[in-house]
């Protein structure tokens, strides 16, 4: 066993919710080496042609990667990790913080076709596939950005890839939504955690009133101009937020989270071209962080 590849305890925990493997000639043989080989190239960031040999050919390595990116699969793998993880107890719900972290684009993440592609054999779009591929121009020059909701045992719920000079707030309300833990006894999955924590870059009214119509908590800090409009207004206004102190020095939870994430190199800096390929790749290394032990 190489550094950084799966223990039997980990693949135990990830075995059971992957594809099952074909027959003779089917295309999903030999699972854990090529899923090794996947999260040895998101921790180095080294290019796809360079994976070491232990790991097979290097295009089976990546037209996986690819596949289930585009199909879907590493989505639905994390959500079964998660179920996993809350019937044990795991997912520590008392306080969900969302945040954003912008991921340099390396010069070889540009450069993609304007045509959509298609899944093979389904000439289907992906699920993750974005027109503007989730890269955009800010001050760091070429960036993408990903915008997460984190729970308090510093590892990722839900994530949404943006172009880097999309602004935090109007993503609160997508990433919330795709926060999905289904329950070990059925029923409808999970989706409200018991408080939610931002810093002030998500007040707004469009938010606080989502959060308010679910039912959840949540502190938020308001920002100076918004105090002063809602007092200029007077009571057309409204009252002021609510703001727990004690509950705001838990959300450096949340960059805690994404410090683990950028731990992969692959992640820290964007170099896939299309953005439901680099959506596969974060949600890959969310996965590892969940089934680490």
């Amino acid at each position: 066993m190489g550094r950084g590849d799966l223990t039997n305890d980990e693949w135990a925990r990830l075995a059971r919710h992957l594809p099952k493997p074909g027959r003779r000639g089917g295309r999903w043989s030999d699972h854990r080496r090529v899923i090794n080989g996947i999260l040895f190239r998101i921790r180095t960031g080294v290019p796809w042609r360079d994976l070491p040999e232990r790991f097979g050919n290097w295009k089976t390595v990546y037209e996986r990667h690819r596949r289930w990116s585009a199909e879907g699969t590493w989505d639905r793998i994390l959500q079964a990790v998660l179920a996993d993880a809350d019937a044990e107890g795991q997912i520590d719900w008392s306080i969900v913080s969302v945040d954003s972290t912008s991921c340099r684009a390396h010069q070889h993440a540009a450069g993609a076709p304007r045509s959509a592609p298609l899944i093979p054999k389904r000439r289907s779009v992906p699920r993750q596939h974005r027109p503007d591929e989730g890269l955009g121009r800010s001050r760091g020059g070429l960036t993408c950005k990903i915008h997460l909701a984190g729970e308090g045992g510093l590892r990722p719920l839900a994530l949404l890839i943006t172009p880097g000079q999309w602004g935090d707030s109007p993503q609160l309300i997508p990433v919330l939504e795709r926060i999905q833990v289904k329950r070990p006894g059925g029923g409808r999955p999970r989706t409200r955690p018991d408080h939610l924590g931002g810093d002030k870059a998500y007040s707004s009214r469009r938010n606080r009133r989502y959060l308010c119509r679910r039912q959840i908590k949540h502190t938020i800090p308001e920002p100076k101009d918004q105090r002063a409009n809602r007092r200029r207004c007077g009571s057309k206004g409204g009252r002021p937020a609510g703001f727990d102190k004690q509950m705001y020095r838990r959300r450096n939870e949340v960059e805690r989270t994404i410090n683990q994430l950028k731990h992969f190199r692959a992640v820290a800096t964007r170099f896939d071209k299309r953005a439901y390929v680099f959506h596969g790749t974060v949600t890959a290394a969310s996965i590892r962080l969940w089934i680490k032990t």
